[in-house]
C-alpha cells in the first residue's frame, strides 16, 4: 500500500459517512425523544428497572455513562492487542457490527415492558460506536502523509455531517409522515428508522472494510495476546512521558474538550429547557449544526496549512469562548439559531483539526491504534468531567445558564495551556 492513495482515503472517509448516523439519530434526535414517551407512566417519569427507582432520564445517563466506562476501560488494552497483532481492522469490524445490530435492536423496544432491551441496547450501540472509532482513527497515519493528515481528517468529518444528515431527514419525512411510507403511526416509523440506522452503517462500512489494508506491518504475533496488549500499553505510556509536546497537546485538548463535548450534548435540553423551544424548532437547530459543520471542517483545515495547526486550534477555541458568552445571555429562538450556526462552524473545525493535529505529533510508530486509544479515552474522559460538572452545577443553581460559567473556564484554560505548546511542535506548520 502506498500512502496517499486516493481511492483508500475516500474509502476511509465512507467509514465517517456510516457511523455517523448513530450520534445523529441516535443518540441527538429520534430515540431520545422516543424513549422519553415510552417510558412515561401515570406517576410521572418514574421507572422501575433491576429492583430500583429512577427517573426515565437518569437511567438513560445513567446506560450512557456505563458504556462510555467500558470503552474508556477496554479500548487501550484492545488497541494495544490489534497493535501487536495487526488486526486493527478486524476489531474495527466486530464494534461496528456491535454498534450497528444494537440500533437495529432497538426496533423491538416498545416501553417499559421491554425496558431491559432499550437500556441494554443503548449501551452496547454507544460500545460499538466507540469502540469502532479508535480502530478507525488509528488508520489515518498508515494511510495519509502527515502533510494531509488536516485534509483528510476534514474530509471524514464532513463524510459523516452529509452522510448522517441525508438519512436524519429520510427519517423525519418517516415520522412526520408515516401513512405516506405506509405505516401505521408515527411509533412504528420510528421503530422502523432504528432499523434504518443499522442497516445504513453495516452497508456503508463495506466501502472501508474492502479497501483498507490490514496489517499494514506485517506483525506476527506470538505468545498470549492480552499478556502482550498490556506490554505495547507500558510502552507507549513511557513513550508519551518522553514526548512533552505531545503530553502538552493531550492536555490542553483534555481541558478545552470537555467544553466543547458538553455544549454538543446540552444545546438541544438547553433550548427546550431555558427558551421553551418545540421539538421542530429544536430538530432545525440540529440541523443547521449538522451542515454548518461541513463548511467549518473545510475551513479549518484551510487556515491550519496557512497558519499553522495550533494557531488556528487557538482561533477555534477563542471562538468557543464567545459562544458560551453569548449563549448565557440568549433569550430568544432567533439568537439561539444564530449560536447554533456559530456551534456547527467550530465544531465541525476543532473536532478534526484536534484528531489531524494529535496525528502529526506522534512520534515514529506501528502501535498507531495504541496511540488513539489514549486520544480516545482522553476524549471519553472530558465527556465524563465536563457533563458531571454541568449537572453539579445546574442542579445547585436550579438552572442551565449558571453552568455555561464553567464551560467559559473549560476554553479558557484550554486556551492558555495551548499556548505552552509552540508553532513549531508538528512538522508541517
Amino acid at each position: 500500500m502506498q500512502k496517499g492513495d486516493k481511492k483508500i482515503i475516500t474509502a476511509w472517509s465512507f467509514y465517517d459517512w456510516a457511523n455517523s448516523v448513530y450520534p445523529l439519530v441516535i443518540t441527538s434526535t429520534i430515540f431520545p425523544i422516543y424513549y422519553l414517551s415510552v417510558t412515561k407512566t401515570n406517576a410521572g417519569n418514574t421507572v422501575h428497572f433491576l429492583g430500583r427507582e429512577y427517573t426515565n432520564t437518569t437511567l438513560y445517563d445513567f446506560a450512557l455513562a456505563i458504556a462510555f466506562l467500558v470503552i474508556a476501560v477496554i479500548s487501550p488494552l484492545l488497541s494495544g492487542i490489534a497493535d501487536y497483532s495487526g488486526s486493527k481492522k478486524r476489531f474495527m469490524q466486530f464494534f461496528c457490527y456491535l454498534g450497528a445490530l444494537s440500533c437495529s435492536a432497538m426496533y423491538f423496544f416498545t416501553g417499559l415492558e421491554n425496558l431491559w432491551i432499550g437500556i441494554l441496547t443503548v449501551i452496547l450501540a454507544c460500545i460499538g460506536y466507540a469502540g469502532s472509532i479508535v480502530f478507525y482513527n488509528a488508520f489515518l497515519p498508515e494511510i495519509a502523509e502527515p502533510e494531509d493528515h488536516d485534509r483528510v481528517s476534514a474530509k471524514g468529518f464532513s463524510m459523516g455531517y452529509i452522510g448522517s444528515g441525508i438519512l436524519l431527514i429520510l427519517n423525519l419525512v418517516m415520522v412526520m409522515k408515516p401513512e405516506f411510507w405506509g405505516f401505521e403511526n408515527a411509533e412504528q416509523a420510528t421503530r422502523i428508522s432504528f432499523l434504518t440506522v443499522g442497516a445504513w452503517w453495516i452497508l456503508f462500512a463495506q466501502i472501508p472494510f474492502y479497501y483498507l489494508p490490514n496489517n499494514v506491518y506485517g506483525h506476527k504475533p506470538e505468545g498470549h495476546y492480552l499478556f502482550n496488549g498490556y506490554l505495547e500499553l507500558k510502552k507507549v505510556w513511557k513513550e508519551l512521558k518522553q514526548h512533552k509536546q505531545l503530553a502538552k497537546f493531550l492536555s490542553a485538548f483534555f481541558v478545552y474538550n470537555m467544553g466543547v463535548q458538553t455544549v454538543m450534548l446540552i444545546a438541544t435540553l438547553f433550548g427546550s429547557k431555558e427558551l421553551n423551544l418545540e421539538s421542530s424548532q429544536l430538530i432545525i437547530v440540529i440541523l443547521v449544526i449538522q451542515f454548518v459543520a461541513i463548511i467549518g471542517a473545510y475551513a479549518f483545515s484551510s487556515l491550519s496549512g496557512k497558519k499553522g495547526n495550533i494557531f488556528t486550534l487557538k482561533v477555534a477555541v477563542m471562538i468557543w469562548i464567545g459562544v458560551c458568552v453569548a449563549a448565557y445571555f440568549v433569550y430568544t429562538a432567533a439568537e439561539f439559531y444564530i449560536i447554533a450556526a456559530i456551534v456547527g462552524l467550530v465544531m465541525g473545525g476543532i473536532q478534526s483539526l484536534s484528531r489531524s493535529t494529535y496525528s502529526k505529533m506522534l512520534p515514529e510508530t506501528e502501535d498507531h491504534a495504541s496511540y488513539f486509544s489514549f486520544y480516545d479515552v482522553t476524549e471519553k474522559l472530558c465527556i465524563v468531567c465536563g457533563m458531571a460538572l454541568f449537572g453539579l452545577i445546574e442542579q445547585v443553581s436550579e438552572n442551565m445558564r449558571n453552568p455555561i460559567l464553567a464551560l467559559i473556564l473549560f476554553f479558557v484554560v484550554g486556551f492558555t495551556l495551548l499556548l505552552r505548546i509552540p508553532k513549531t511542535t508538528t512538522k508541517y506548520e
